[in-house]
């Protein structure tokens, strides 16, 4: 709000290209004596398409604009089509789903736990009581929501998402992070949560997607394995990618082993991208992303 506190704020913008967008944008933010202290832009050349990324804070004495008002602001001097948003930067709450593989739950627990994620964990929410304890030790809640009856029957896809969306709701987080949820989304719940949800995916994307990845990278004989994190969308691990890495392999690695290794980089990989969607530096492009890190 204007007047309060100063913070740092994020302005995100993207919009068609045109000569002078960041005379224009700086032009505004210079008015209310805002001081960019980071920024990132690039054009999309092919599209020609324009991002852009500004950490700012304000000058002595002056005051921080209502984001809303800067937002509008900004926008007016834009092309049209421009999206423009402007955020604080804070931490924000996360929920994470996990069913019962620990390391990639683990990882983020451990890194909100000393203070090293731009973010919250709000929850935790499980279709197994597996992960409980772990939770549980750091002092977190954890909201089994089972996908079977007690009788040991799957429950239909839709109450069992109904039950999972009443619980995530409750906590209204700013993204769903899927640490090992090995369920697969429906498109009716994928879309109540657009761009808001991350996976990761134990395997190098667009190759080996689906189930058992590092069998099918043995059964090819693969020299290097990794792990993708991407938005969630409704056609299974298509989604845009927001982060990647691998490590090398050779013959003497069984599909068990490859697993193992393949742990250690699924857990980095995705601390990196919920990391990078908390600090707001990931635009969505079409089927791309473009990432500022």
């Amino acid at each position: 709000m204007a007047g309060s506190t100063a913070t740092k704020e994020i302005v995100l913008v993207d919009c068609p290209d045109e000569v002078g967008l960041i005379h224009r944008i700086t032009g505004v933010l210079g008015t209310h004596r805002l001081n960019i202290e980071s920024n990132h832009e690039f054009v999309d050349t092919e599209a020609r398409h324009f991002f852009f990324r500004a950490e700012l804070m304000p000058a002595a004495g002056a005051s921080t604009p209502a984001s809303g008002a800067l937002a509008a602001e900004l926008a007016r001097v834009l092309p049209p089509a421009a999206r423009v948003r402007v955020t604080r930067a804070e931490r924000r709450p996360i929920v994470v789903c996990a069913t019962r593989e620990p390391h990639c739950l683990g990882e983020l627990l451990l890194l909100d736990a000393v203070g090293d994620l731009p973010g919250q964990i709000v929850a935790v929410v499980s279709n197994h009581d597996t992960l409980r304890g772990l939770v549980e030790r750091f002092g977190l809640p954890f909201h089994h929501v089972p996908h079977q009856a007690p009788a040991g029957d799957d429950l239909p896809r839709a109450t069992h998402e109904a039950a999972l969306a009443s619980v995530i709701d409750g906590y209204a987080p700013h993204s769903i992070v899927l640490a090992r949820y090995m369920r697969v989304l429906s498109e009716d719940f994928v879309g109540r949560y657009p761009d808001r949800i991350v996976n990761i995916h134990h395997s190098f994307l667009p190759a080996f997607a689906g189930a058992s990845p590092y069998r099918q990278a043995f059964a090819r004989g693969v020299k290097v394995i990794g792990a993708t994190a991407h938005v969630v969308t409704a056609e299974l691990d298509d989604g845009p990618i927001i982060a990647q890495d691998v490590i090398h392999v050779d013959h003497t690695f069984t599909p068990e082993r490859m697993a193992q290794a393949g742990r250690d980089v699924e857990k980095l990989v995705l601390a990196k991208a919920v990391r990078l969607v908390l600090e707001e530096r990931v635009f969505l492009h079409g089927r791309r992303t473009v990432v500022f890190e």
